[in-house]
């Protein structure tokens, strides 16, 4: 085997949303980096929905750009519709949706990766990872060139031993069209990976001239959007509508009737469904109560007359799916442009994996992605940024970069991963987060922008920008908090006709804001700032005030957990040798080999007597 002429630091295998920002991470941290994609035409490609965010992804995707990611800039660059979720709700499960050109979002990053420093693109298919005593010392792709790096990332998705299934018929394919890597998981079982199996989907693609949209309802982008990179300034986007529709009951009786043709319940498939992203015949056949299910036809860009067809992601074979689609009010003449399908591939147990994504078999070798058992865009993304930054550091001899669960939703998506593993295709949701209302989406960039620049993520003016709106938040917030608002005609006028309760005495501006009913329009009218606040400011402090003693209250219980946090557990701990374990327990500390008593109090089936045997045996050990 030969090797490439030039060593890197870094390679990257595969440039899906977390290739791309494992690659943008390592590259801006000073790494010299490889990605190596089998097709770089679909560089960052949209395989399922065309939209970025949502609930709890949102929060991930800010999380990324604080970091000095690409995927929301992508966004904004691309967003052909705007929506915030959730704003009749609490600031913590608020979060923002657009949904995408997918050929300009594909544009965009294959820019950004081909006008980084420090970093190369070349396309080919990796066949398999070269280790020495422990340790990767580089890949080979299938011509037979090798190429050497220090740290390896596998960032893979749906690729390998990839099986598309349309009814009956199955076929190789990482995606519908595209190739599937058979040879690359081979090598990772001889290293002696544990492998599960699982199952994803999409729906069909129309043609937008068969579709009568007047019946359905559209539903306009935001009016005045927030971008969703906190970089971007302004939007300048042609906007499109989305259209809802629903199924009917003669719909789902005929997916009864044809159920044994599905490859799902025909058994063709045996990797896990995602439970939270149900096929159409798993709505059916799980819902048999509902009379109707939500249809969602979404434009896949402002060039291509394709819609997709969210909500009929099926593995019916072609010639039902026309008759499926053609049940639904509306689309009696659609045209099936490319048909829903499921697709099985491989993935690996995460527990196999330390809290950087690092594998504990081999060194130097990470994983991100949907090859650890995750499903989403945002996901697959939040990782490739995590095991970018640790591959930088493990070379750079740098300490790991570790997020807790109390600092943001990826730290809490990782730890869950690590600790418990997952069984199905894991999605991030904000009831995942125990803090959540500390992690917004609008406060992002100020938990992390600190370790952002310090990793060289973020540049200067970046740093002093949102040190400033920290600055000017803590003042402003201060300020109200000074204010008395005294009783008077036109004060309880004000109040009245805002629908609160009137005032009698002197009350601190802060206690008045603190009401439900009240926002910041409130501080403006009874005590103007005397600086030009931006928006954001405003809305970071009427955050801060509004909802000072549940912030308080959760930073209690932050501090708890840090505090078992900070009890670290030895590497090589022997967990046979502490008495008073279950021999389950015992199994399942060796499994995860927790660093933390934390992360040990988060293994499935811990007890508070356990923890105390385990604080006794750490105690031991450190004498010995």
């Amino acid at each position: 085997m030969k090797f490439y002429k030039k060593k890197y630091d870094i390679i990257v295998v595969g440039a899906g949303h977390a290739g791309c920002e494992a690659g943008l991470a390592a590259a801006k941290m000073g790494c010299s980096v490889l990605i190596m994609t089998i097709d770089l035409d679909k560089i960052a490609a949209m395989p399922c929905s065309p939209s970025i965010g949502g609930t709890a992804k949102g929060q991930l995707v800010k999380e990324i750009d604080a970091l000095g990611g690409m995927m929301a800039k992508a966004s904004d660059l691309s967003a052909i519709q705007y929506h915030t979720l959730n704003t009749r709700k609490g600031p913590a499960v608020q979060a923002t949706r657009t949904q995408n050109d997918k050929q300009k979002y594909h544009q965009v990053m294959k820019s950004a990766l081909e006008n980084a420093k420090n970093l190369d693109i070349k396309q080919s298919m990796v066949e398999d990872i070269v280790v020495e005593n422990g340790r990767v010392k580089g890949m080979v792709e299938r011509t037979g060139m090798g190429f050497e790096a220090d740290a390896i990332i596998l960032a893979t998705g749906t690729f390998l031993k990839g099986l598309v299934h349309i009814g009956d018929r199955a076929f190789d394919a990482g995606r519908a069209g595209e190739f599937s890597s058979i040879g690359l998981a081979k090598s990772l079982e001889n290293h002696g990976f544990t492998l599960g199996r699982m199952k994803t989907g999409t729906p069909p693609r129309l043609h937008k001239d068969s579709i009568d949209f007047s019946c359905f309802t559209p539903q306009e982008s935001d009016s005045s959007p927030t971008p969703f990179s906190f970089s971007t300034d302004h939007l300048t986007n042609k906007t499109l509508p989305s259209y809802i529709g629903h199924t009917n009951q003669a719909l789902h009786e005929f997916v009864r009737k044809n159920l044994q043709y599905s490859a799902l319940y025909g058994g063709y498939i045996h990797g896990r469904s995602a439970r939270y992203c149900p096929s159409f015949e798993d709505k059916i056949v799980k819902f048999p109560e509902r009379e109707s299910h939500q249809i969602i036809l979404e434009h896949e860009g402002l060039n291509t007359l394709e819609v997709y067809a969210s909500g009929l992601g099926n593995s019916l074979p072609w010639e039902i799916q026309v008759d499926l689609v053609r049940m639904v009010k509306g689309l009696e003449n659609g045209e099936i442009i490319r048909p829903a399908y499921a697709i099985e591939y491989d993935y690996i147990n995460p527990q196999q994996l330390y809290s950087t994504l690092e594998t504990k078999k081999i060194k130097g070798l990470f994983f991100a992605g949907q090859i650890n058992g995750t499903s989403g865009y945002e996901e697959a993304a939040a990782q490739g940024v995590w095991a970018g930054i640790n591959a930088a550091c493990s070379i750079q001899k740098l300490p790991s970069f570790i997020l807790d669960r109390a600092e943001a939703y990826m730290g809490v998506m990782v730890d869950d991963l690590v600790t418990k593993g997952t069984q199905e295709p894991y999605r991030m949701f904000t009831s995942r987060a125990e803090y959540r209302l500390i992690l917004r989406e609008d406060n992002a960039d100020l938990r992390l922008i600190n370790r952002a620049y310090e990793l060289g993520l973020v540049d200067y003016e970046t740093f002093l920008r949102t040190k400033e709106i920290e600055r000017a938040t803590k003042d402003e917030i201060n300020r109200i908090k000074s204010v008395v608002v005294k009783p008077s005609d036109s004060v309880n006028s004000w109040l009245r006709a805002a629908g609160t309760p009137v005032i009698t005495n002197g009350v601190k501006l802060d206690q008045i804001l603190k009401r439900a009913e009240l926002d910041y329009s409130i501080v403006e009218r009874f005590s103007p700032s005397s600086e030009n606040l931006a928006s954001r400011i405003k809305n970071q402090v009427g955050i801060e005030i509004k909802y000072e003693g549940y912030i308080s209250r959760q930073q209690n219980e932050i501090k708890k957990f840090k505090d078992m946090e900070r009890i670290k557990i030895p590497e090589y701990i022997d967990y046979n040798a502490i008495h008073g374990l279950s021999n389950e327990l015992k199994e399942k500390l060796i499994t995860v080999k927790p660093e933390s008593l934390g992360q040990a109090s988060r293994i499935d089936g811990m007890t508070p007597a356990a923890l105390s045997v385990i604080m006794v045996g750490i105690s031991a050990f450190k004498k010995r």
